[in-house]
């Protein structure tokens, strides 16, 4: 879970009409400082900057799906794929 003050960087960033990596540093930043502090085990920053852009993917921010070869292609679809199973927002049934 982010941090809230990482959260409010991030709104301010778009609310500033500042571009998605921008808004993705935040988190990967947040997730350097925490392997400085000990507090993740990452083997190496490439670890903890792929944290840090997952997190910002499920927090919202517009980037695009890992690239091709760092994942592989069944993964990538089903977890960045339009259908989340979230279903399409309407309330079906009733």
């Amino acid at each position: 879970m982010p941090e809230k003050e990482t959260l409010r960087r991030v709104r301010k960033d778009k609310e500033e009409g500042k571009a998605a990596s921008t808004q993705a540093g935040e988190f990967v930043r947040e997730e350097i400082e925490h392997v400085k502090h000990g507090k993740h085990g990452v083997k190496n920053p490439k670890q903890a900057i792929a944290i840090g852009l997952s997190k910002a993917r499920r927090a919202g921010v517009e980037l695009p799906p890992p690239e091709a070869g760092r994942r592989k292609e069944k993964s990538r679809k089903s977890t960045y794929g339009k259908s989340k199973g979230r279903g399409d927002g309407s309330k079906s049934g009733s």
